[in-house]
């Protein structure tokens, strides 16, 4: 009876919401005048190459949520695997219509006004131009970040968590936690507007999305440790990962997409996504090849090792993609596994959190270093950036990006914080011991993965 009453619960705020959607429609089209009064002004033409490459870059994006969940999926338990595919691809599905209905606008609205986060202009995209790079095609990139960031902290919380609880503490999270930071640090405040919040007019770094995305996500992801505390038998009976062919599928898959998350962030076919390409490339190379190097000189090497050093480095250059250039990368991409690696295999231990699938350890970490790294290697030589770092004779951009790195830690960590204690509060988050025995494949989806036949 009361999961019925729920389900009604559910349907009503969902019609409410595509309730909500008529009457901007509505306006859209009573606003349309037949009658030409003054000469109608062409829209402008679209750059062609920009356009291709932004399309290009959009699914480039996207696929890394599917890399993203086989990466996870083949990391945990096989009872556990669909429930991870699902919240993956709940996030492409979910995150799509809140950003496109009101996450945008959070995000992006009112430019030159308000430092802390965005205002409703672009509810439901009103005023944006169709069919242009900088307004329909723009919206569409930024939501692919959107899609994958939330996806992201899932991996600190794998088996363990609810599949109602993961539902609104995601959709709770994109629109008070994501949106304000990417507005930030991504949104041209210029400096008269910035405040204390407009970390993008003080000169922080992060061309794709160090502090938006990876630092953002790897706090949240830590403070769901905390609050869902460890998995039944963490750590001394929790099976080693089921399918690592999976995981390897997942990180190439990565790899592969985040050209499009780097090189893309150039919003234009140009230099500067020319340059953001190969330092992406370099940089994941270096950090996959760091953490082999690491296993080895301890004992073996490992294939789950070098894809987690290569992911790191895909961390760590994102923020630095628009002003390292391939020798930095280097740096970038070494720094990220020598960190990432002391925070999994002895900061982990030390504290005795369980961070499932190590999102704090790399995504956290990775992320921290690659913010910092941009204020150390940036270089004017890089095409469209005119900032130099501490090794070309600016320090003073390190203590910029040290305090993008503090605001995003702070208000993520605290936010993401009570946001989960409230959802647990009223729905809960931790799924019960039974279930969690089982697997949330079965008792949150009623489906397996793999099927044996006599």
């Amino acid at each position: 009876m009361e999961r019925n009453k729920r389900k009604r619960w559910v349907w009503c705020v969902w019609l409410a919401l595509s309730m909500c959607c008529v009457p901007v429609w509505a306006e859209d089209a009573g606003d349309v005048d037949t009658t030409v009064t003054e000469e109608v002004v062409p829209p402008a033409e679209v750059d062609t190459g920009d356009a291709a490459w932004m399309m290009t870059a959009s699914a480039l994006v996207l696929l890394m949520t599917p890399g993203l969940a086989f990466f996870y999926g083949g990391l945990v338990r096989r009872k556990n695997v669909l429930s991870v595919l699902m919240q993956c691809f709940l996030c492409m599905c979910l995150m799509t219509v809140l950003w496109v209905t009101v996450g945008y606008t959070l995000a992006f609205g009112d430019i030159g006004t308000s430092s802390f986060i965005g205002n409703f202009d672009h509810l439901f995209l009103k005023g944006i131009e169709p069919g242009t790079v900088d307004g329909q095609l723009f919206v569409i990139f930024q939501g692919m970040f959107a899609i994958i960031t939330p996806a992201l902290i899932l991996g600190a919380f794998a088996e363990r968590m609810k599949f109602s609880g993961f539902v609104v503490f995601s959709a709770l999270w994109l629109l008070l936690v994501y949106c304000p930071v990417c507005h930030w640090v991504w949104c041209n405040l210029g400096e008269e507007h910035a405040g204390i919040w407009g970390l993008g007019a003080d000169g922080a770094l992060d061309f794709a999305g160090g502090t938006v995305v990876h630092i953002n996500a790897g706090i949240a992801a830590l403070m769901a440790a905390f609050v869902l505390g460890k998995r039944q038998g963490y750590p001394e009976r929790i099976s080693p990962p089921h399918n690592l062919p999976f995981a390897v599928l997942g990180a190439g898959l990565l790899w592969f997409g985040w050209f499009g998350f780097n090189a893309g962030s150039a919003v234009a076919s140009n230099g500067s996504a020319i340059n953001a390409f190969a330092v992406t490339h370099v940089a994941t190379a270096m950090g996959g090849l760091t953490w082999a190097l690491i296993e080895w000189m301890r004992s073996k090497p490992t294939v789950l090792g070098i894809i987690t050093g290569a992911v790191a480095g895909l961390v760590a250059i994102t923020p630095c993609a628009g002003s390292v250039d391939v020798m930095g990368s280097l740096g970038v991409g070494a720094g990220a596994s020598i960190f990432a690696y002391i925070a999994v295999a002895f900061l982990k231990v030390k504290l005795g959190y369980d961070d499932s699938l190590d999102v704090f350890g790399v995504h956290g970490v990775a992320g921290i270093w690659g913010a910092i790294a941009a204020g150390i290697f940036a270089t004017s030589a890089v095409p469209g950036n005119d900032t130099n770092g501490g090794l070309y004779g600016n320090w003073g951009q390190v203590l910029v990006q040290l305090k993008a790195v503090g605001y995003t830690l702070v208000y993520s960590g605290v936010v993401s914080f009570i946001l989960l204690k409230l959802v647990d509060l009223t729905i809960g988050l931790k799924a019960g011991q039974h279930e969690e025995r089982v697997g949330l494949d079965l008792t949150e989806h009623a489906e397996t993965a793999y099927t044996i036949m006599d």
